[in-house]
């Protein structure tokens, strides 16, 4: 049974770490799959789009993601890869580690990575717009970074839209606008 983990959040030091490669024959044990359901019941609960392993508190590489569109169902990627970046745009995001704040970051547009899934298979992702931001954003809590090291006037959130990122109605709090 998934139950709900906490979400740390800035200032705690696993976020900062670049965390490490999972060990392929690890994903198939009842630990790590328990790992996986656990991280997606957190990320319904917060609600979020996605959640990196660290944000869990785990320092393992790999993430959620579900951007709750028609294109792109629930994924699990492990050991992310990224295969290509185009056309950057800027973009107002947030992040359940970061709570009540919003700021203005460079993305790329379209993106894609590879990776395995929950089964240990080979997987590629490729998107665009909300999904290519969220992929971007949960690579880089695997790296030991969070969106605010690159984004600029980071605030609290005050529009509507605003606090709905802030607040994980889009992934992580991403709004997919072009400022």
């Amino acid at each position: 049974m998934p139950y709900v983990r906490e979400i740390i959040t800035d200032g705690h030091p696993t976020l900062r770490k670049v965390a490490k490669k999972v060990d392929p024959r690890e994903i198939r044990e009842p630990l790590f799959q328990q790992l996986i359901d656990d991280m997606f019941e957190t990320m319904y609960a917060a609600p979020g789009v996605g959640l990196a392993a660290p944000q869990v508190n785990v320092s393992k590489r790999f993430f959620v993601i579900d951007v709750r569109d028609d294109k792109h169902p629930p994924e699990v990627v492990i050991n992310p890869k990224v295969e290509f970046s185009e056309e950057e745009v800027e973009l107002s995001e947030g992040c359940l580690s970061v709570p009540g704040m919003v700021g203005d970051i460079v993305r790329f547009k379209r993106f894609a990575v590879s990776g395995l899934d929950r089964n240990g298979d080979k997987i590629r992702l490729e998107g665009e717009g909300l999904f290519a931001q969220c992929l971007q954003h949960e690579i880089g809590h695997l790296d030991g970074e969070l969106y605010v090291d690159k984004a600029r006037d980071v605030r609290p959130a005050v529009t509507e839209e605003e606090l709905e990122s802030a607040e994980g109605g889009a992934p992580e709090g991403v709004t997919a606008e072009a400022h």
